[in-house]
Formats: structure tokens, C-alpha cells, sequence
């Protein structure tokens, strides 16, 4: 059963410890992939993501892992999560798996670029808006055809029935785009984890068009009984970020409407003094995990042997 929390409040910082390399570090992987370019002229691309692998994974036997896809912001790249700051992120994954507080998990760090593209802002995006078409047909089905996941295959039928074992989260850009995935692939995810940005369903930067896209949300929620198949939404921003106004402007409207977004659904957290940067993201990590999944049925144990 889903830990629960007040539906607001501040994010805890990250044990100074949990920077630091753990006594069992997981690995990460850089995983190749057929996709098509759909923000563009639809031809085939090959795309590479970049995979965490907890400590002991086990390549086969029974075990099974849940898993989060990241999404990095304007300019970012396949993998960033996990080169970025020393390797912070992922000390801070080995730690909460070494410690007991998440199970061990799989992360995906991905990205709405290929090789070829455009990193302007408009054609950013472009990108994100088109994502959510890689990450269905291709990504998910690559990475979890390779990796063992809770989906018993890469068929879009068994990755569907696994969603509750299936988290995305991203950061700017990539808040964006996890709530693009909300509104595309609910079948898919239960957990999102949306750091420092709204939803541009409708609209876009400068014209956010709030009440509109939570009334969308609203929409998608009710009319696809996500109440009772379940959903969760971590939404988080520093209270020094650059883009605090509009995240603050759809948190405020989700929380006008407790009887739809109800903390068992939907809480807003901020980290105090944070500004728009990947510490940010390393606390809200850190606060969201163990909300995610089924965090109440496993126990610590001791790190498996290699």
C-alpha cells in the first residue's frame, strides 16, 4: 500500500552521505534503439538511452524490477542524470536501495532528441510534444524487451497490464514532458513525477492556459476510471526557480479541486531555497521514490551478493 503524505509541504534534503559513491553500486548501461523521427519527416533514426541498473540485477530468474524513465530539460541529452554532478543522482539511488528505502529499481534516463536535431526552443518542443509516440513504440518496448521489468513482454498488451510498476518523471523541459505523458500514456504509467514545470497540453511557455489543460486532466481522470485503477502525481519546484509561477499557477488549481485531486492522487512540494538546477531534481527524487510503487512491501535486506 502507497505510503501517504500531506499534500503539501517541503521536501526533505538529501543525506550529505547519499552524495558520496555507496558500498554497492549499480551500473549504468548505454542501450541502442530503432525509432522515427516523429517531430520531424518521419524516417527511421536510431536513439540511445542510457540505463541504471540496480546492484545485483539479475540478468534472469524470477526476480522482476520496477521502472522510472527521466526526462532531462531544453539542451539535455540521453543519460545526463547519471554523468551530471559526479554521478550524484545515481550515489543517491545506490544509497536508497543499499538502505532499504526503495526496492531496487531500473532508470531509464531518455531523451526527445536524436542525433540529428534541432535544439532550439521551438524545436524542443516540437520534440516533447511528439515523444510520447517513441516512448510507446519504441523505447518502452526496447528497454523493457531487454530489461526485466513486471512486463512479461514488449507487446503493447503486456506493457499496459505492468503499468503500476512504471514511473516517468522529468525536470523543466522534461516536467513538460511527463505531463504530456499523463496525457497521452495513463494506460501505461501510474506514477509521474513532474520537477519544476506545468503542462502544455494546450498552450505553451508565456500562454499556459491553466484552467484548461487541469480541466483536461480532470477530463482524463474521470472518464478513464483512474480513480480507482490508480494514479500518482509528485509535483515539485524549488521556491527560488525560475519557472515557480507556473508551476505554482496549476498547483493552486489542482488543490482547488480536492474531490478530483486528493493527496492519494496528487501532492505539491517544494524544496526551500531551490533554484532551477539538478539538485533540485536530486531532492525530489529522493522525496518521491518511496511514495512510488508498492514501498510498503519489502523490508531491508542485505545487498546481494555478485
Amino acid at each position: 500500500m502507497q505510503q501517504s503524505i500531506p499534500q503539501t509541504g517541503m521536501s526533505v534534503p538529501v543525506p550529505s552521505a547519499y552524495t558520496q559513491p555507496a558500498a554497492h553500486p549499480g551500473q549504468v548501461v548505454a542501450l541502442t534503439y530503432e525509432s522515427r523521427d516523429y517531430a520531424g519527416d518521419g524516417e527511421d533514426i536510431e536513439k540511445t538511452t542510457c540505463v541504471y541498473l540496480p546492484y545485483g540485477y539479475e540478468e534472469s530468474g524470477d526476480t522482476r524490477y520496477d521502472i522510472l524513465y527521466l526526462m532531462h530539460g531544453w539542451g539535455g541529452s540521453a543519460g545526463e542524470y547519471f554523468f551530471i554532478g559526479n554521478g550524484m543522482i545515481q550515489n543517491v539511488l545506490d544509497h536508497m536501495i543499499e538502505n532499504g528505502e526503495i526496492k531496487p529499481m531500473i532508470v531509464a534516463s531518455a531523451s526527445f532528441y536524436h542525433d540529428g536535431s534541432d535544439t532550439d526552443f521551438g524545436s524542443s518542443v516540437a520534440a516533447l510534444r511528439a515523444f510520447h509516440s517513441d516512448f510507446e513504440n519504441h523505447l518502452m518496448p526496447a528497454v523493457e524487451g531487454t530489461y526485466r521489468t513486471y512486463a512479461a513482454s514488449a507487446s503493447d498488451a503486456d506493457l499496459r497490464a505492468s503499468r503500476d510498476h512504471r514511473a516517468f518523471g522529468g525536470f523543466s523541459l522534461g516536467s513538460v514532458t511527463t505531463w504530456m505523458q499523463f496525457c497521452y500514456d495513463y494506460d501505461y504509467i501510474r506514477y509521474f513525477l513532474p520537477m519544476s514545470g506545468s503542462c502544455w497540453y494546450y498552450g505553451g511557455f508565456g500562454d499556459f492556459r491553466t484552467e484548461q489543460n487541469v480541466d483536461f486532466i480532470q477530463s482524463l481522470v474521470e472518464e478513464n476510471d483512474l480513480d480507482r485503477r490508480g494514479y500518482f502525481i509528485y509535483h515539485a519546484v524549488g521556491t527560488r526557480d525560475s519557472v515557480k509561477e507556473q508551476t505554482l499557477l496549476q498547483a493552486e488549481e489542482m488543490l482547488a479541486r480536492p474531490e478530483i485531486f486528493t493527496p492519494a492522487h496528487y501532492v505539491f512540494y517544494q524544496k526551500e531555497g531551490g533554484v532551477h538546477d539538478h539538485n533540485a531534481v536530486m531532492e525530489f527524487l529522493y522525496n518521491a521514490l518511496p511514495l512510488f510503487f508498492d514501498s510498503k512491501e519489502f523490508t531491508k535486506q542485505e545487498a546481494p551478493k555478485k
